[in-house]
Parts: C-alpha cells; sequence; structure tokens
C-alpha cells in the first residue's frame, strides 16, 4: 500500500453527506448489539453480535481509542465505553473520524440521538439537516383535509427548504422502486389521502404507504431543486431487498431529470453496480456505499473498489449512515480511507494510475462532489 496515499487519505477531512446522529444516552448491552446489525431481533441465545465483520472492526480500531488494546474482548470492551458518559464516547469517536460536515437525516427516531444542536460537541465540524420527506407529511396529516392535504404539505416543505441542504425518501422501504413513474394527478392524491386519513381517525400511527403518496412526495421533492437522497438496498427486516434495486427506479430516473434535482443513490449494496451504471448514464444520478462499507468491516475494500468500477468519480460520494452509536460514525471513516488506499494503491503501484490522480479522486468522493451537490462550499 502506497504510504503516501495512506498518509493523504489520512489527513482528508470528510464531508460525509447521509449521517444521522448519535445516542443521547448509554444503552443497555442487549440495545447495543441490536444497533450494531440491521436485524430488528436478538440473536439466539448464547450468541453475540460482536461475532460479525462489524463487531470484529469494532474491537480492532475502537478498542485503542478508549485506552484498550486492539481486538480487545467484547466484555473488556463494553466495560471500557461502559466507563464514560455517552456524550464522552460521542466526543471521542466523532473528533476521531476527521469530518469537517454532517449532513444529517433527521427522521428516524430523533428521540433517542442527540439534537443537532449539540452533534458537532464544541468541535470545528458544520451540522447541516436532510429533510425525511414521508416524515413532513406525517407531521402535517393531524388535523388535515384529504382536499388540502397537498396545499398543506407544500407549504411546510417550503418554509423548510431554506434551512435544509438536501431531501430523503425511503419509498424503497414504504412500497417498493417498482413504482409507477409518473407524477400522480392532483385527484389521485386526493383520493388516496381520503383513504389515509380515514385510517389515522382509527388511531394507527402515522405511517404514509400509500404508493400514490409516495409518488406525490418524490415528484414534490424533486421539483424543489434540491438533492434528494434515496434510500436503496441493503437495509433493515422492514423491506424487501429485492424491490430496493435502483434499476427499478429508472423510468422514474428519466421522467424526473427536466427538474434539476440530483438523484443520490445511498448505500446500494448490494446493488452497487447497478447503481455505478445508473450514475454512468444519467447525468444527475449519483451514489454511495455507506452502510455496508460498516457492516462489512474488513471486507469493506472490496464493496469499495466496485463501488469504482463504472461510476464517473465525479458522481461518487462518501457517507457512513451512521446512527446511534458514535464507533459507527468513526468506522465509516476510517474503513472508507483504508478501503480507498487499498484500492488506489493497487492501480497505482500496477501503473493504472498516476498518484496525484488517485489522491485527486480521493478529495473528489471525500468532499469535494458533496460541496459541489449539495452547494457548501
Amino acid at each position: 500500500m502506497s504510504t503516501d496515499l495512506t498518509d493523504e487519505l489520512a489527513q482528508l477531512r470528510l464531508v460525509d453527506h447521509h449521517v444521522h446522529s448519535t445516542l443521547a444516552a448509554t444503552p443497555d448491552r442487549a440495545a447495543f448489539e441490536l444497533l450494531i446489525t440491521e436485524a430488528d431481533r436478538p440473536g439466539p441465545a448464547g450468541t453475540t453480535q460482536f461475532d460479525s465483520q462489524l463487531g470484529f472492526a469494532i474491537r480492532a480500531h475502537c478498542a485503542p481509542l478508549l485506552g484498550l488494546d486492539a481486538h480487545a474482548p467484547a466484555d473488556d470492551y463494553w466495560a471500557a465505553r461502559t466507563a464514560r458518559p455517552e456524550e464522552e464516547v460521542a466526543d471521542t469517536f466523532l473528533r476521531a473520524a476527521g469530518v469537517d460536515h454532517w449532513l444529517v437525516d433527521t427522521g428516524f427516531k430523533g428521540d433517542l440521538l442527540l439534537p443537532l444542536d449539540r452533534l458537532s460537541g464544541g468541535r470545528d465540524e458544520q451540522v447541516s439537516e436532510i429533510l425525511r420527506l414521508e416524515s413532513l407529511l406525517e407531521s402535517v396529516a393531524a388535523g388535515a383535509t384529504a382536499q388540502a392535504l397537498l396545499t398543506d404539505f407544500r407549504q411546510a416543505l417550503t418554509d423548510a427548504v431554506p434551512h435544509i441542504r438536501g431531501l430523503k425518501s425511503i419509498v424503497a422501504y414504504r412500497y417498493g422502486f417498482d413504482i409507477d413513474p409518473e407524477r400522480p394527478s392532483p385527484r389521485e392524491v386526493q383520493k388516496a389521502a381520503a383513504r389515509w386519513l380515514a385510517e389515522l381517525e382509527t388511531g394507527v400511527p402515522a405511517r404514509v404507504s400509500d404508493p400514490v403518496l409516495l409518488r406525490m412526495l418524490l415528484w414534490e421533492g424533486a421539483d424543489t431543486g434540491l438533492p434528494l437522497q434515496l434510500h436503496t438496498g441493503y437495509g433493515d427486516a422492514d423491506l424487501e431487498l429485492h424491490r430496493c434495486d435502483p434499476l427499478l427506479l429508472a423510468p422514474w430516473i428519466k421522467a424526473v431529470e427536466p427538474t434539476g434535482a440530483a438523484v443520490m443513490l445511498l448505500h446500494c449494496y448490494p446493488f452497487h453496480r447497478n447503481a455505478g451504471f445508473l450514475a454512468q448514464v444519467f447525468p444527475h444520478v449519483y451514489l454511495d456505499v455507506g452502510l455496508a462499507v460498516n457492516h462489512t468491516g474488513a471486507a469493506s475494500p472490496g464493496v469499495v473498489a466496485e463501488s469504482l468500477e463504472l461510476a464517473p468519480f465525479t458522481k461518487i460520494l462518501y457517507s457512513s449512515d451512521a446512527w446511534g452509536p458514535p464507533e459507527l460514525h468513526y468506522l465509516g471513516a476510517l474503513l472508507w480511507r483504508k478501503g480507498m488506499a487499498a484500492a488506489l494503491s493497487r492501480w497505482v503501484h500496477a501503473g493504472e494510475w498516476s498518484t496525484a490522480d488517485a489522491a485527486r479522486v480521493a478529495t473528489l468522493i471525500g468532499r469535494s462532489n458533496a460541496e459541489r451537490v449539495y452547494r457548501l462550499a
């Protein structure tokens, strides 16, 4: 591995274009172990989530930041972690991540996490919000009528736009990418709103999953011109993975291009090669392999290298998709740097790339592309 590239990547300050906040309070061990997997229920009796690629990465790379030897046993790691206040743990790992700007999705279980004004912890980092479209619609549903729901949503979105850097949709979770690509008519939206609001009157939680309303959110989000993030591929048990392949979204991607909105395909694994194709052939499509990098641990250099196969280097971004344990914010950055250094050094050593080009591409993906797309500069 090239020492020059390793050093260059170690010093590169990142923009994490899709991330969540960190835990507000220390969880118990069972809860922590659920937070280091995408499973939504405990494993079999007598097993631990530390016996996974992510668990091994925590012991290898996070343990030394808590004063332990690398690869310390899981019990020792847990004892050292819980001996410190949670915000001190967060400060340790977020500081070590080497991130200048966090673009934070606030739409998932925010009551368990530090609010945005406390995430930077007094460090010299910027924090910006990415607004989840489904959460915004759910917030305006209370007291709304079917006739007024679309108008109320548009007003809420207009009010939010000056304060955010981008939008996100979880249509992949709520329905899937095999969705009608066309913009729904106002009458379709009103009829779907009437069905949904009638359900809410029975006391069920506000959770929008009607495909007409989800299509409406995609188009209304694109109309703002802000970057629109879409969860793609790997995630928790709430989704149907085969319906999260971004190739299924190609008709909508084509239809939405005239709006000028950038379509940001998040995570993408195991469909990251498909996402790379879309990013190559459509000028408004971008991708990252966040989330997968953490969960593949020592195997993540392969995922990082595969993400560089088809997509132009100006269309790939860094993200961690860390949620909750700040170990994930740190490991996302560390493992991405290690993966990039391994891939780029191999190509430099083979004479396919120059060292200067490798360093430039690392900077593009690590920060410059996000600064351009989200207008951060």
